[in-house]
């Protein structure tokens, strides 16, 4: 995982408190979240890291540069340690802790516990290890953290429970119908389950009515891609936890994804040689979700075509890069736009979405579009890498400016709220 510099890293600490901070200054006034003396934020060491991480049923561990040795760089990493500690006292019921690693002083630590990537946050759950690979946001993060302490399978028993997996489209999510909890292939599919989780959805019945509705044989299992009504059966039930794996290792590339916060650098890595068609479009405005049916369509025609991987990007998601995008590809995301872009260097091509006419293009004109741009190199020159994912999406300079000035103003402010 390619996440932000430690910097940006400051950003999530200080954006928690202000997140969980603005909640409670609404039902309390001015009341300042204090710290209760528990230490929920450990710096990590080869003495301690075992009997530290055991504490908590989940562990955020953050592998991070070495703090440099001036007084400024040590007083920030104590203020950051500081308003973490005050964080997860609003997340205490869920016993998480945070761990700090130092690349410098800790790096056989990192090597024990499997950690290659400085700057990177890695949830230890049981004997899971999963990557976070999200933007660093206060509410992205918590939540991410919430889906991972969740059971791996969610069990469908009514028509309600029903509705709710059918409702969930933007997901890859696996369905089956076994016998009970203690079948053996259950317990098959609940491995593979946690394997992937909480990237992929998994849901399972032992409901024969449920099944029968959802046209599931017993120790029988569909896949269903984001967007697709209609799923894929896996061939050669029962299956072991090794064939499930394989096979969605082999299918985890849908024909439509989403760019959500939780998942935005795993989804950018993650291109058809070394491209990505993005196409960004409002579902909330009327322009927005008619050309977003469109691309729906042309997927569902191409759901066979392992050439074809678009990646939807609402920009409601990410307001703050909106202004970034429009710069660095040269358009206007007030409306609709679809185009092929190369992530080493963000060159990019764009449909031309004529703004004298308000049609949308057809399904078989974007086709078409797609099928010449894939017959050529996409030679479109930009200013500037609009993912660098070695870093925030923002530049590291503005990073660390803005994140310096917040926390010294935020504490501060602290000091001189507690004075009243």
């Amino acid at each position: 995982m390619n996440t932000a510099s430690m910097n940006a890293w400051n950003l999530v600490f200080l954006g928690l408190l202000l997140t969980f901070g603005q909640l409670s200054w609404g039902q309390k006034g001015m009341d300042f979240p204090e710290y209760d003396g528990k230490d929920r934020v450990h710096d990590l060491n080869a003495k301690n890291y075992k009997s530290v991480m055991k504490k908590y049923d989940v562990m955020v561990v953050y592998y991070h540069e070495h703090v440099g040795s001036s007084k400024v760089a040590q007083k920030q990493f104590q203020i950051e340690e500081l308003l973490a500690a005050q964080v997860l006292e609003d997340l205490d019921d869920e016993d998480i802790g945070i761990g700090l690693l130092d690349e410098k002083k800790d790096k056989a630590v990192a090597k024990k516990l499997g950690l290659d990537e400085a700057d990177s946050i890695y949830i230890f759950i049981e004997d899971e290890v999963i990557e976070y690979d999200g933007e660093l946001a206060a509410d992205t993060l918590v939540e991410f953290l919430y889906d991972v302490i969740e059971d791996p399978v969610e069990i469908i028993d009514n028509v309600r429970e029903l509705k709710g997996f059918h409702n969930i489209e933007e997901d890859i999510k696996l369905v089956g119908f076994f016998k009970s909890q203690k079948s053996e292939h259950y317990q098959e599919y609940e491995d593979a389950a946690e394997e992937f989780h909480p990237h992929i959805k998994f849901f399972a019945t032992f409901n024969p009515k449920v099944a029968k509705s959802l046209d599931l044989k017993l120790n029988e299992v569909d896949f269903y891609e984001p967007f697709m009504d209609e799923p894929v059966v896996i061939p050669g039930k029962p299956y072991s936890e090794k064939e499930l794996v394989a096979f969605i290792e082999d299918n985890d590339r849908p024909t439509l994804r989403k760019m959500q916060p939780y998942n935005m650098y795993e989804i950018w890595e993650d291109a058809l040689d070394g491209e990505h068609i993005i196409a960004f479009a409002e579902e909330g405005d009327p322009d927005g979700f008619e050309f977003l049916e469109i691309v729906k369509e042309v997927a569902e025609d191409n759901t066979d075509n392992p050439d074809l991987s678009i990646v939807w990007i609402d920009p409601d998601d990410f307001p703050l890069l909106v202004p970034y995008w429009e710069k660095t590809f040269d358009i206007d995301l007030s409306s609709p736009q679809i185009g092929v872009v190369e992530v080493d260097d963000a060159d990019s091509i764009w449909f031309d979405m004529d703004d004298d006419d308000d049609d949308m293009p057809t399904v078989d004109e974007l086709e078409d579009w797609l099928e010449d741009c894939h017959a050529e190199d996409t030679d479109v020159h930009t200013s500037a890498d609009a993912f660098d994912t070695k870093g925030a999406t923002i530049s590291h300079r503005y990073c660390k400016f803005v994140s310096v000035i917040l926390l010294w103003v935020f504490f501060f402010f602290l000091i001189f709220a507690s004075l009243f």
